[in-house]
C-alpha cells in the first residue's frame, strides 16, 4: 500500500470549510448566493475529503491520455469509428472539443480506464472546490497545489476556448459565447453553466445561458435573441447529450454547425472518435491495434490501462450471461452512468433489455476507497478519478465518491472531492496539517 492509499483508507480527514467554498465559488456580484443554493438544492455535490493520489499514479494517467491520444489520432481510428457514427461526425471544422473526460478506476496495479466522456461537467466546479480546500489551514496549500495551478486554471480554461475558435476562425476576433443546453435552468449542473457565464464575462466576452431551443438559423448564420442586435453567434459551448444533434428542437445548431456557420465545441467529432462506448473494443484489441500501426510500447500502456472489452451480440449471449459477475454493461452512447448495470445485480428483465439495445460489456474494475466522515459517523465510499484534458494535456484531476452500484451524487459525505497528488515519500509525517 502506498502512503496515498494509507491516507484514503485510514484519515477521515476534512478540509473543506463552507466560507472558503463560498468564496471560490461566489466570484462575481452575478453568483451571489449560489453557495446557500447549491447547498439546499445539490446537498451532496462537494464532499469534505479530498482523494490523495501517488505521484507515480498520476504519471501513469497522464501517459494513458497522452497514449490515447495518439491512438485516437491514427487514420484507421478516425476510419472504424467514423464508419459506424452519424454522417454529421465527418464533419471537420478545426475543434478538438474542449473538457475531455478520461475516467479511471483505481486497481492495486495502476489506473484502468473505465470511459472517455466528451462534454464532461463538473470542470468550473471541481476548480472552485479544489481552491477552497487548498485554503482549509496553513501549511496545506504547498502539498495540494506546490506548483500554484489552481490559480491559474481560469486563464487556461478560457485560453482553451479562445483556441477552440482560433482553430477555426484564425486570427478574427472572438465576440461572444453561448452556454447551450435544453432547458439549462432545469439541469442538474446548471449552477456551472452560471459559473461559466461570469467567468467568460470577466475575460471580456459577451455570454449568455441559452436553450437550444431559442437558437435560429437565418441568412447563413446562427442567431440567438440575447445577444446585441445585428450580432450573430460565436461561440457555442456545447452541454447537449443529442450528441449528433438529431433532435428536431436542435435543427438551427445543427444547420449552423454543418455550414460551419458557428464555432461548436464539443461537437458531434468528438463523441464518434472518443465517447462512444464501443471505442473501448478496439482499445482493447491489442491484434488490431497492431494492424493500424500502433507501436509495441502503446499497446503495451493500453493492455495495462484499458479493461477488455466487448461488443453484447445474441451470438455471445449465453456466454456474457454466464460471465456476468465479473462484467458491467453499458450502453453504447450513453453517458453519466445512464442505464448501466454491474453484472452481479443483473436480473433476466434488465439482461433481456440490454440484449435488445445497444450494450458493450467492459471487465469490471472495483473502485478504489475513501474514507469520510459523516455526522460523526466514519465509512469507506467507492471513488474514481476524472482527468479534464484539452489536446492531450491534463488540465486538472477530480475524484468522485460515492455509494450504490453507479456513481451518483445522493451519498452523505460523498460528492466531487478535489485530488491531492502527494509528493514522492515513504512514511507518513508525524502530524497532518488539517483536521484528521
Amino acid at each position: 500500500m502506498n502512503l496515498a492509499d494509507a491516507i484514503n483508507l485510514g484519515c477521515a480527514c476534512q478540509t473543506l470549510q463552507p466560507n472558503r467554498l463560498r468564496e471560490q465559488l461566489e466570484t462575481s456580484p452575478a453568483l451571489g448566493g449560489l453557495t446557500a443554493r447549491l447547498a439546499e438544492s445539490h446537498p451532496h455535490l462537494f464532499s469534505a475529503s479530498a482523494v490523495f493520489l501517488d505521484p507515480g499514479v498520476q504519471q501513469q494517467i497522464v501517459m494513458a491520455v497522452q497514449t490515447l491520444e495518439r491512438v485516437i489520432a491514427l487514420p484507421a481510428w478516425h476510419a472504424q469509428a467514423l464508419e459506424r457514427a452519424n454522417p454529421i461526425a465527418a464533419l471537420d471544422w478545426g475543434p478538438a472539443g474542449v473538457f475531455m473526460g478520461y475516467d479511471f478506476h483505481l486497481a492495486a496495479d495502476g489506473p484502468k480506464l473505465i470511459e472517455i466522456n466528451s462534454n464532461a461537467g463538473g470542470a468550473l466546479l471541481n476548480a472552485a472546490l479544489a481552491r477552497a480546500h487548498r485554503a482549509c489551514c496553513t501549511g496545506f496549500e504547498p502539498l495540494f497545489d506546490p506548483a500554484d495551478t489552481l490559480q491559474r486554471l481560469d486563464d487556461v480554461f478560457v485560453a482553451m476556448f479562445r483556441a477552440e475558435w482560433q482553430s477555426q476562425r484564425g486570427d478574427a476576433p472572438l465576440r461572444n459565447v453561448l452556454i447551450v443546453d435544453d432547458a439549462p435552468g432545469e439541469q442538474y449542473l446548471a449552477p456551472e453553466f452560471q459559473m461559466a457565464h461570469a467567468l467568460f464575462a470577466a475575460h471580456g466576452l459577451i455570454a449568455e445561458v441559452v436553450d437550444a431551443r431559442e437558437l435560429q438559423w437565418r441568412d447563413g448564420a446562427l442567431w440567438h435573441p440575447a445577444l446585441p442586435d445585428g450580432m450573430p453567434v460565436d461561440l457555442v459551448y456545447n452541454r447537449l447529450t443529442d450528441f449528433y444533434l438529431q433532435d428536431s428542437g436542435h435543427d438551427a445548431l445543427q444547420q449552423a454547425y454543418r455550414a460551419g456557420a458557428a464555432v461548436v465545441t464539443p461537437h458531434p467529432r468528438t463523441h464518434a472518435l472518443y465517447a462512444d462506448k464501443r471505442n473501448l473494443i478496439a482499445l482493447s484489441d491489442a491484434a488490431l491495434l497492431e494492424t493500424w500501426g500502433v507501436s509495441e510500447s502503446d499497446r503495451a500502456v493500453l493492455r495495462q490501462v484499458v479493461p477488455a472489452t466487448q461488443r453484447v451480440t445474441v451470438d455471445n449471449a449465453d456466454d456474457l450471461w454466464t460471465r456476468r459477475r465479473t462484467l458491467f454493461f453499458k450502453p453504447a452512447a450513453g453517458f453519466g452512468a445512464r442505464a448501466a448495470y454491474r453484472g452481479d445485480k443483473l436480473t433476466r428483465r434488465v439482461w433481456g433489455e440490454i440484449l435488445a439495445g445497444d450494450y458493450v460489456a467492459q471487465t469490471t474494475v472495483p473502485p478504489s476507497e475513501r474514507l469520510v466522515s459523516a455526522d460523526g459517523v466514519t465509512t469507506l465510499l467507492k471513488l474514481d478519478l476524472r482527468a479534464y484534458t484539452y489536446r492531450g494535456q491534463v488540465q486538472l484531476l477530480a475524484a468522485r465518491t460515492w455509494s450504490g452500484q453507479t456513481t451518483n451524487f445522493r451519498t452523505e459525505g460523498g460528492g466531487f472531492s478535489p485530488v491531492v497528488v502527494l509528493p514522492a515519500a515513504t512514511t507518513l509525517p508525524e502530524t497532518l496539517p488539517f483536521q484528521a
